[in-house]
């Protein structure tokens, strides 16, 4: 609807205005009669908004609801007839509760403009009197209280008009009684003006005040419901609201608190609604995972490249406006929405399992969907975040997603982004601590069903934890960006403290796997001084490494193999540096206490060491020493000193 008030329109306005104030102004009514009008403008507007929503819900209920946006407070509302204003707005679809804002907020515009033009009128009229007003009988103003002739006056300013209406002669009579040089008469002219002014003034606001008030008592209706909606659905609302509240405050001249606090207590409870789904959803997929790893989807990878960059909106998803051609589609889903949410599934249903959505498990199905519109979605083995490849399970790719989500709430909603890192670096928290329980502390055997903790499930866990703590700074960048500097401090720190706690977590992982080595080895030394008894018979011609050597080498290659497909290779050699010092030190002091006396068995014990140390060479412990042969240690020492040789790289 087009309200700007045309300026031919706005001197009609003005000359019809013009004596019924001058009257007013003689008999001191204005202030009275401004106030009886602003009264009039509140009924007016509501009434008027009243009407749009009583003329506008039949035919926004009669549209058929999208089974699949509706939220279930809303179909009990529409299966229950309505029998409510209250109930019949709160079974509108999203995208029909945005219309009927809309028109309410081009009817609201209208009146309001309508309002600011009479206000502008009466400052105008009261800034160019004087005082005086002329009883001029000519004057067709004054005396018939019709309107100046525009065709007459086009010519003219606004300061002619005012001087050839209000003042045409020189005989001039008070407007108000006194002599105008009275020192008391020009106060009182003065406290009318200012009456007049404040009056016609606050007319306005009220009319605005009012105007806020229902937009509020509608969005104050479905409280409930838009906590529970898409972020974009939100947004839509939210962007409206914003812009209502801009263009009303703008003609008002005064901020409006209650408004803006109902649409802050609302985006408030949208940000916690959505932060106690993804709690509940990431813990059920944690206690789901199977420690698997599993295939990356290009989708994934756009993410960390998003969250790297400030160019381009994570998700790829736009900011709404509120206009016709982009509000939401009949679906209430955005494309890139439908994607992500595909996709989001499509990692779900990995673990092939499937549990409801009312016990905040993941919904799943039994198999994975690769394809979309018959083309096959690229995949890969790893994530790549800052040049290095980590590999993924299903747990860590429902994570990514949804810090992804995190940002783009904080990026659609700025003024609640300190908010939105304070749950960012809950979920955090709750991930790694729930990932130390389950692998480290073996919980996955008991809420997954693993029959044990491998160190492949540990070399896994360790790749999700490193990921994640890579990830944590281009996240709080990203977050950091709306948040102001005085309230960053606290957050940092905060932040702070969760990375400390992954790389601590990481670290452990990697203890763990050097105890198990440490464990096994302990476990086959112990059956070494058995082994050895029989070395001393006559007929032991065996040249082959004994089988506590064989055992040792075979597991520690066993573990190599595992870890170095997943581990990072700054992980692996720090990894077994510790395993190499634990060979030397160990095997050294067993083998030193051993009592060989025969030419066979030290032989046998010769032929040991040298296979153990040629195994120990291939292991990547880089810069374990200074000497130049590999990995050199305690047991090459002990070779060189009973035996008088040394094997090699």
């Amino acid at each position: 609807m087009q309200v700007n008030v045309d300026e031919e329109d706005g001197f009609i306005l003005r000359d019809r205005l013009l004596p019924l104030i001058i009257c007013l102004l003689r008999t001191d009514k204005v202030p009275a009669v401004l106030r009886m009008y602003r009264d009039t403008l509140i009924t007016v507007m509501k009434a008027s908004i009243k009407s749009t929503v009583a003329e506008m819900l039949p035919v926004l209920i009669s549209k058929p609801i999208d089974s699949d946006s509706v939220t279930g407070d809303r179909a009990a509302d529409s299966d229950a007839g309505g029998q409510s204003l209250a109930n019949k707005l709160r079974s509108l679809s999203s995208e029909g509760f945005v219309q009927l804002l809309s028109a309410i907020f081009s009817i609201v515009q209208v009146h309001l403009q309508q309002a600011a033009e009479v206000k502008k009128i009466v400052q105008w009229i009261m800034r160019n009197l004087d005082g005086n007003i002329s009883p001029d009988d000519r004057n067709p103003v004054v005396q018939h209280g019709g309107s100046v002739d525009l065709s007459q006056e086009k010519d003219y300013d606004v300061t002619s008009r005012v001087s050839n209406t209000v003042t045409r002669t020189p005989t001039k009579l008070p407007l108000f009684q006194g002599k105008t040089n009275d020192m008391s008469s020009i106060n009182s002219i003065k406290n009318i003006r200012a009456d007049v002014l404040r009056e016609s003034t606050e007319a306005v606001f009220a009319a605005c005040d009012a105007a806020h008030g229902r937009w509020a008592k509608l969005l104050g209706v479905r409280a409930a419901l838009h906590p529970k909606l898409r972020l974009q659905e939100f947004l839509i609302i939210y962007n409206i609201t914003e812009e209502f509240i801009a263009a009303t405050e703008k003609v008002g001249g005064r901020l409006g608190y209650n408004i803006r606090g109902i649409l802050q207590q609302q985006s408030k409870q949208f940000v916690e609604y959505q932060h106690s789904v993804r709690m509940a959803k990431i813990k059920a997929v944690l206690d789901q995972e199977t420690w698997i790893a599993v295939d990356v989807p290009e989708e994934f990878q756009a993410i960390v490249l998003s969250l790297s960059s400030t160019d381009f909106p994570v998700n790829g998803m736009e900011m709404p406006s509120n206009d016709n051609n982009s509000k939401l589609s009949e679906d209430g889903v955005s494309t890139s929405q439908e994607s992500a949410h595909s996709t989001e599934n499509n990692v779900e249903n990995s673990n092939g399992t499937s549990t409801t959505s009312n016990e905040n498990k993941v919904e799943s199905t039994s198999q994975t969907e690769n394809s979309v519109a018959g083309h096959v979605r690229p995949v890969a083995q790893t994530i790549v975040l800052g040049g290095v490849g980590y590999h993924m399970v299903n747990c860590g790719l429902i994570l990514l997603k949804m810090l992804s989500e995190y940002v783009d709430i904080s990026k659609c909603l700025p003024s609640l982004s300190f908010e939105v890192v304070q749950r960012v670096v809950e979920i955090l928290k709750h991930f790694n601590t729930r990932t130390c329980q389950l692998v480290l502390g073996a919980g996955a055997m008991q809420v997954s069903g693993l029959k044990s903790i491998t160190s492949k499930h540990l070399a896994l866990a360790s790749q999700i934890i490193s990921f994640v703590h890579s990830l944590i700074p281009d996240i709080r960048r990203v977050l950091f960006l709306k948040i102001p500097e005085a309230r960053k401090h606290l957050l940092m720190s905060e932040l702070d403290r969760v990375t400390q706690d992954y790389k601590v977590h990481r670290d452990e992982i990697h203890t763990k796997l050097v105890q198990i080595m440490r464990e096994r080895l302990l476990a086959n030394l112990r059956k070494l001084p058995q082994i050895v008894e029989s070395w001393n018979g006559p007929d032991d011609n065996d040249s082959q490494p004994s089988l506590f050597a064989k055992a040792v080498t075979k597991e520690v290659t066993y573990l190599h193999r595992i870890l170095s497909q997943i581990l990072l290779e700054v992980d692996l050699q720090a990894i077994f540096r510790q395993v190499v010092q634990i060979f030397h030190s160990h095997i050294t002091e067993a083998f030193s206490k051993l009592e060989v006396s025969s030419p066979q068995a030290k032989n046998r014990l010769c032929r040991d060491v040298q296979h153990i140390l040629v195994c120990i060479r291939k292991l990547p412990a880089q810069n374990f020493s200074s000497e130049p042969v590999r990995n050199y240690g305690l047991l090459d020492e002990f070779l060189a000193e009973k035996f008088g040789t040394k094997v090699d790289e």
